[in-house]
């Protein structure tokens, strides 16, 4: 246990510095497709192909890292993750732009890993929440920070970030191998396989879990949705430049990190049981997508603002309801289905974001808003909790 502070110091740089690169790239997107005349509809099947590819990998991940440990899957992603940035930096054709991001989709389900360190080294359920949250902040403090660096680094040239991006991911990969010790040494020993649908399957046969998972999907899907037009909405419906919609991406990540760096911890762990928290986030959540759709500038920020606080709590409560429900050695299968089940909302939704807003900007906001309200419906009215979040005990402050 006396390693336990650098270990978590070590993986929380680890993830902040592959968010700040996932940071870079995300808002430069359409930007940087422009060169190439893709239209809408081009960009979200862009965005689309990075997640059907994250949906294959990510419970094959899951489970190989139950089976070989978290850090050379850790590793592994990293450096395949830059192989992909490579690949859409030196772009000269559309198809090759796909490549990329198909690589780079490959390698994505290495986060759910790193939250499942974050598990691993958790001594009971609510330091484990704790620091899923504290992973969470990580990520926001990295979302802020890394679109910052894109939209200064696009001056450069609109490929330079992506090229500074894939030395990044190298640089935290050899961090990684020379300092991340292993933190699952329950090792798995059931066969590992390469198809992606058996942990699918089985985990929605499971009859408990299957609520949670679709309470997930349904979030996932309306948070996709707002954010695969997010930059081609803030450009078409308030004349955004690059620089500007990197800044309001950093907006967001800000709210996350002081979300979950603070308000998780003091407030809504304090005062609200775990699900009572997934009603009112969702609640939340759908109140801020019909903010964005006005279209009125006061109210977007506002919207952006309710979508950072319901997100970034949602994901914690979630994941932290879904890890205990596994055991040691099948944790990172069982979070790697909800990376799973999240990039096949990214596989999906950008798609549809891309036509609904070819018809109107303010569509793909609505529909979230409607999906939202859906999730709120089925986890109130299903009530699935496991024993131990079925009590509404709040955490005591002394334990916090």
């Amino acid at each position: 246990m006396n390693n336990l502070p650098r270990q978590k110091l070590i993986i929380l740089f680890t993830i902040f510095v592959d968010v700040v690169c996932f940071g870079i790239v995300i808002p430069l997107l359409p930007f940087y497709l422009e060169e190439f005349q893709a239209t809408p509809f081009t960009i979200t099947l862009l965005f689309s192909a990075f997640s059907l590819f994250s949906f294959l990998s990510s419970p094959s991940l899951g489970v190989l890292s139950d089976r070989v440990g978290r850090r050379p899957v850790i590793i592994w992603g990293m450096v395949v993750s830059a192989i992909g940035l490579f690949i859409f930096a030196s772009a000269n054709s559309l198809w090759v732009l796909f490549l990329g991001r198909i690589v780079d989709g490959l390698a994505a389900g290495k986060f759910t890993t790193l939250q499942s360190y974050m598990v691993d080294i958790s001594r009971n359920d609510k330091e484990r929440t704790q620091n899923l949250g504290l992973a969470g902040a990580t990520f926001g403090l990295g979302f802020m920070i890394g679109p910052m660096i894109g939209g200064i680094l696009s001056n450069i040239s609109i490929s330079f970030p992506f090229w500074f991006t894939g030395v990044l991911a190298l640089l935290n990969a050899l961090i990684a191998f020379l300092f991340l010790p292993e933190s699952h040494h329950n090792k798995s020993v059931k066969q590992f396989s390469i198809n992606p649908i058996i942990p699918l399957k089985k985990a929605f046969v499971d009859k408990k879990l299957r609520p949670l998972y679709t309470t997930w999907f349904l979030f996932t899907f309306a948070f996709v949705l707002s954010q695969a037009v997010f930059s081609l909405f803030a450009q078409k419906v308030f004349h955004f430049d690059s620089t500007v919609t990197g800044f309001l991406f950093s907006f967001l990540g800000g709210i996350v990190l002081v979300n979950q760096a603070v308000l998780l911890k003091r407030v809504w762990l304090k005062y609200f049981s775990e699900s009572k928290l997934e009603y009112l986030m969702m609640a939340i959540l759908s109140i801020g997508f019909f903010l964005m759709a006005t279209k009125i500038n006061l109210f977007f920020y506002i919207g952006i603002l309710f979508l950072g606080i319901g997100q970034s709590v949602i994901r914690v409560v979630i994941t932290s309801q879904a890890a205990a429900s596994a055991t040691p050695q099948t944790k990172g299968e069982v979070i790697g289905v909800l990376g799973s089940i999240m990039s096949a909302s990214m596989a999906i939704a950008p798609i549809i974001a891309g036509k609904l807003f070819e018809s109107e900007p303010y569509y793909p906001y609505l529909l979230a808003a409607l999906f939202c309200l859906a999730a709120l419906f089925i986890s109130t009215k299903l009530k699935f909790r496991k024993t131990k979040f079925e009590e509404d005990l709040t955490l005591p402050t002394n334990e916090i």
